[in-house]
């Protein structure tokens, strides 16, 4: 019987060869477990990927074709999307526990040894040959690649300090130090970033990959691995850094190609799960659903800036960053006013830009304007995108015998500023908006109903939103921001901030 088919008493109890024979142990190999593991799981309706979200329909359907397949993986993606997860992920398809020769270093089947110490083992102790168990945990390896990783990493070399300690000369195989590759016999050995490998130490798998064997310094050694062999690549790699052999490629089977996000929905499930928020936070801080959108939004509309280096991509770990800056921003104002609860503004996206400058790979147009300045416009892109839904379009209200901004618009154009430090009580935030002649009664124009709570929220957002259409004008402050008539902030200093989306050059940010 398989190792899955012992009860755990049964297995604790087997600690020799001539045990395990007994008990009607057989053995599989390595991607015959992971097949039989997952028929098992889909029969049973199990998830077999928990936390990978969006990939529903499009990159766990194909895993899972390859795994039945038995083949050798490549996940093909830009970075952030979860190619190195998945692959961790398949160590829980492995049998929990697999028996080996105790003291082995690349844990030998007992049934089939393939090293010379397992075989001397056997030769020796026979049937009374000692075992161990080694968890499905220990089964893991992986490596990531880079231009220093040389052969005898990968696979061994000669160890003279084994040669001199154990007095043999170095045409023994004795003195072998098995590299990586060898000591994940028996389990799944990832490599990422496959492209940054030499292309002399891509060589050195081909025969790993074909046929299961190794070389060793001109060793006349065959050692039939069993690995699930699974590598992740950056397509950017293929021309910037390196690129993957051709008959290496040709000899991994599934080639599985990944993605990003495809709606906000899985981006904030993504987010949600992967943020880290402490306690206190999540004590003294609420976050509206608005506002965990508009992170999203960020991330797209990187996707799709022309500034943004869209060969790079733009990680799911930018959301994930922001989001925790967007807390923390929340939480800092609260501290610094003693306020022992707070809510999340609008204004507190700004403070995000520094999670997002490091996130994104700009373009030359990109790097002349400054990471500040697209993070900024990432932001005031994202606030355009969402208000639509919110709001009515500004561009047709115009058009329309009641204007539903006109009074706010008035408001302004009569001269009215309004400043919005981010640092404000929660007290005077609200004062402040509600100065502002028919903000309040503009957000009842809204398709749903706004709770109380969320009212102030979505009064800022009708003010930045009305700032990215161009009915009113906004201004960066070193402490915040002003709003203020348009035609007054078009004259305002040429250290203000500004609007790089040239579809819209009367835009002010």
């Amino acid at each position: 019987m398989k190792y899955s088919q012992l009860t755990s008493s049964q297995r604790l109890a087997i600690t020799t060869l001539g045990e395990l024979r007994k008990a009607g142990y057989y053995t599989i190999s390595v991607k015959e477990e992971l097949r039989q593991n997952l028929i098992s799981r889909i029969r049973n309706k199990e998830n077999n990927f928990p936390g990978i979200w969006g990939y529903e329909e499009t990159v766990i359907p194909e895993v899972e074709r390859a795994i039945l397949s038995m083949h050798n993986i490549n996940f093909l993606g830009l970075r952030g999307q979860a190619k190195t997860r998945i692959a961790r992920m398949m160590v829980q398809l492995l049998d929990e526990y697999v028996p080996y020769v105790a003291g082995s270093d690349i844990h030998d089947d007992p049934l089939h040894p393939i090293s010379y110490y397992a075989l001397a083992q056997v030769k020796e102790h026979g049937e009374d040959t000692p075992i161990a168990w080694l968890h499905r945990d220990e089964r893991y390896t992986e490596k990531l690649a880079t231009p220093d990783v040389s052969v005898a990493d990968l696979i061994g070399d000669v160890d003279p300090i084994k040669a001199a300690t154990l007095k043999l000369p170095y045409s023994d195989e004795r003195v072998i130090h098995f590299g990586l590759i060898p000591r994940s016999h028996r389990g799944i050995f990832v490599i990422n970033e496959l492209p940054d490998l030499q292309a002399r130490i891509q060589v050195a798998l081909f025969n790993i990959l074909q046929e299961g064997d190794i070389q060793i310094r001109g060793f006349k050694i065959r050692l039939p691995l069993d690995i699930q062999f699974v590598f992740t690549a950056n397509p950017e790699d293929y021309t910037n850094r390196g690129s993957i052999v051709t008959p290496l490629k040709d000899r991994i089977e599934s080639q599985i190609v990944t993605h990003y996000p495809k709606s906000i929905e899985v981006g904030l499930k993504i987010t949600q799960q992967e943020a880290f928020v402490k306690e206190q936070q999540s004590e003294m801080v609420e976050v509206n659903d608005l506002s965990k959108i508009l992170i999203e939004q960020v991330a797209f509309e990187a996707r799709e800036s022309e500034y943004v280096d869209a060969k790079s991509g733009v990680s799911a770990r930018l959301t994930i960053s922001a989001y925790e800056s967007l807390l923390s921003t929340a939480e800092r104002r609260a501290l610094l006013n003693d306020e022992t609860k707070t809510q999340v503004r609008i204004s507190d996206i700004y403070g995000v830009v520094s999670a997002i400058c490091g996130k994104v790979e700009l373009v030359y147009e990109g790097e002349v304007e400054g990471p500040v300045i697209v993070a900024q416009n990432l932001i005031g892109k994202a606030l355009r995108t969402q208000f639509l839904a919110y709001f009515p379009d500004p561009e047709k209200a115009k058009k329309s015998k009641i204007n539903p901004y006109a009074k706010v618009v008035e408001w302004f154009s009569n001269g009215n500023t309004m400043e919005m430090p981010m640092d404000m009580t929660d007290r005077e935030y609200a004062a402040r908006l509600r100065t502002i002649d028919g903000l309040d009664d503009f957000v009842d124009l809204l398709s749903i109903s706004v709770q109380e709570s969320d009212r102030l929220f979505m009064m800022e957002f009708a003010l930045h939103g009305m700032a990215e259409f161009s009915l009113i004008g906004k201004q960066s402050m070193d402490e915040g921001i002003k709003f203020q008539d348009l035609v007054s902030s078009m004259f305002s200093g040429p250290d203000d901030d500004y609007d790089m989306d040239e579809d819209s050059d009367d835009d002010l940010f």
